[in-house]
């Protein structure tokens, strides 16, 4: 009479314990890789938007110089507002009636959390007569900022970018 031994068919409880292990671990090592990923691109997005509004406010800035656009009695030359930047201002060395639009939108904070202000409401405003280390709005604006309190991943307030 010959035996056979016949094993079931499955996994053992060891094997299923080990896997479910090795995809734990797994997975606690890919988590912060994705919100290091998440928080470079909003930097990269803070970067690409602080680069299109101080490009946008310099050139507001030459348009007055070039006698483009009227400047205001004793003003700097920078625009009142930065919706100035993307409803345009009058061209007084062109055709009549013709506006200089500098931006074609205005882009957010990205780390503004609160989705109920405009994209102009996301940003400090910084006046020409403001000193940087202490930047306050005045009557006109030359530089913006982030408001964010925090710290990016090269150690640097995103406010000091």
């Amino acid at each position: 009479m010959r035996r056979s031994t016949r094993w079931a068919a499955g996994f053992t409880l060891i094997e299923l314990v080990v896997t479910v292990a090795i995809v734990g671990l797994l997975a606690s090592v890919a988590v912060p890789l994705v919100e290091v990923t998440a928080q470079r691109n909003k930097e990269f997005q803070l970067r690409s938007a602080l680069r299109q509004i101080r490009g946008a406010l310099d050139e507001h800035k030459q348009a007055v110089d070039e006698g483009r656009v009227r400047a205001r009695t004793g003003g700097s030359g920078y625009p009142a507002r930065l919706s100035d930047l993307v409803q345009g201002v009058t061209d007084v060395s062109g055709p009549a009636g013709a506006r200089i639009h500098f931006l074609r939108r205005l882009p957010r904070d990205p780390f503004e959390r609160d989705l109920s202000l405009s994209a102009e409401e996301t940003w400090g405003l910084r006046a020409y007569g403001s000193p940087p280390d202490a930047p306050t709005e005045g009557e006109d604006v030359y530089d913006v900022y982030s408001r964010s309190e925090r710290v990016g991943l090269n150690g640097q307030p995103y406010r000091e970018w």
